[in-house]
């Protein structure tokens, strides 16, 4: 038995406005809402686009109004923690300011970003949010559009924000070294990737040489979300540097990892061993035991990246430095 297929129609503003018994125009000013309309006009138009479900061309719309009201959000991992939540909280303050996200997952991959990119200025968002890793960023210098970056710096005139990385080294290993630990690993993403992030490493330099504490630092490749790594890292460090009695990695899942490796190996935590991780996701209070974190402020720094966004955008001037204070959360793994 065959079925004819029906043939959906969707209505046109010129359908509106025949309805409605005013011109195109005067439609068009209803929707955008410009310019001076009687209210017995202004209710005929949407009646009209009621009776007829009239749904307005976003696109066509958002040429007129030179604004989409979308955010372009660029980010290497989506499955990392902190970058899940980042996303989370970015998405939630654009909904508040009546807008919607476009998420692009880069994969740390240099060509898959700059297609994203191209995708963006097609789709004409009002900025993009960078939390990207990889080494290009000449794309991101001439984009003409608002642009905020996470943890980088790429352009003195692009606004940046991250939290205070080396207050967070600092707090980490001061904490390690009041605990009593003698000989300190220290495990972070790959330094020769321009981040701010690597102030935590510097700090982390900086306190145990102050104090003359004995170190270990061990940094990843330069894809720094590869899993295997982080346990073929920290194994590799538990059976060749048997004396660490501290460890402060620069992210809760290295932190995580290390937790993981050093109770493989019949070590104690804390009392053999003492682990900080950094970023304070929900998951550092989900292990047994429960980690001692840095916590960036991950709700503001998305709340503050949609804001510095939505001011450029209305050709506002803003910041180009933003950077937010760090806590340091003491639980179980101390």
């Amino acid at each position: 038995m065959y079925f004819a297929r029906k043939e959906v129609y969707m209505a046109t503003i010129h359908d509106v406005a025949l309805k409605a018994g005013v011109s195109v125009t005067t439609v068009s000013r209803v929707m955008n809402n410009r310019g001076y309309i009687s209210e017995v006009t202004r209710k005929k138009v949407f009646d009209a686009m009621e009776e007829l479900n009239y749904q307005p061309n976003e696109i066509a719309r958002s040429l007129l109004r030179k604004q989409s009201n979308i955010i372009g959000l660029i980010i290497p991992n989506v499955s990392h923690p902190f970058f899940s939540e980042l996303a989370n909280q970015v998405e939630y303050y654009a909904y508040q300011q009546g807008c919607k996200v476009l998420l692009c997952n880069s994969h740390m991959d240099p060509v898959k970003e700059k297609v994203y990119i191209d995708m963006l200025k097609r789709n004409r968002v009002d900025g993009i949010i960078m939390g990207s890793h990889t080494l290009e960023v000449e794309e991101y210098r001439h984009l003409n559009s608002p642009i905020v970056t996470f943890d980088r710096q790429i352009d003195p005139q692009i606004p940046y924000i991250s939290s205070d990385n080396y207050r967070g080294g600092e707090l980490a290993t001061e904490l390690l070294i009041r605990k009593g630990c003698r000989k300190i690993a220290h495990i972070c993403g790959n330094l020769e990737l321009n981040m701010l992030s690597n102030e935590r490493t510097t700090a982390f330099r900086d306190v145990v040489n102050r104090n003359s504490v004995e170190h270990v630092i061990v940094q990843t490749d330069l894809n720094v979300f590869d899993q295997k790594e982080y346990e073929r890292l920290i194994s590799k460090l538990v059976h060749e540097h048997p004396d660490v009695d501290g460890v402060f990695a620069t992210s809760d899942i290295i932190a995580a990892f290390a937790l993981k490796e050093y109770i493989r190996a019949g070590r104690h935590v804390p009392e053999n061993v003492r682990i900080i991780g950094f970023d304070d996701v929900s998951a550092a209070s989900w292990l047994t035991p429960e980690l001692t974190s840095v916590r960036q402020p991950i709700a503001e720094i998305g709340r503050l990246a949609v804001e510095l966004i939505r001011r450029q955008a209305e050709g506002e001037q803003v910041q180009p430095v933003n950077r937010l204070p760090v806590e340091l959360i003491e639980r179980a793994t101390t």
